[in-house]
């Protein structure tokens, strides 16, 4: 069960890094007014996001395995890391959304916006880790 749990880590790790470096991209992608160089970062997104979708699904699956290997129903606190996982996994979706709006040129929001949504992962990624460690509920 360790070996399964470090996957998990790495994999989590792994996800959370293209959670943060994708919208990272897209607000260099909102500012950019040179072609050559938006096309660049264009190729780095698509390339990025084709990178994590695996990486999101080795997350959920190894995630699934252990929650049945441990299977706790009546703890809040694991619930709530769940809906919060199933909010990732949305956020991962919009990502996907918005790098077909930016290669079709029609993004129509700020890179300060992007700013802002970049810091949606980081927020989630804390209170997941003080749930799993803290357990509180």
């Amino acid at each position: 069960m360790l070996w399964l749990k470090s996957f998990h880590i790495v994999m989590v790790v792994s996800w959370f890094a293209g959670l943060f470096y994708l919208p990272r991209i897209f607000v260099n992608l909102a500012m950019e007014t040179n072609d050559a160089a938006y096309d660049r970062l264009l190729v780095m997104a698509g390339k990025l996001y084709r990178f994590v979708t695996p990486i999101m699904w080795l997350t959920l699956a190894t995630g699934i395995w252990l929650w049945l290997a441990y299977w706790l129903p009546t703890d809040a606190w694991l619930w709530i890391k769940v809906a919060l996982v199933a909010g990732l996994v949305g956020y991962h979706h919009v990502c996907k959304k918005l790098l077909r709006a930016f290669e079709a040129r029609q993004n129509a929001k700020s890179h300060v916006w992007f700013r802002w949504f970049n810091e949606i992962p980081v927020i989630v990624l804390l209170v997941v880790v003080l749930l799993v460690v803290l357990k509180p509920f």
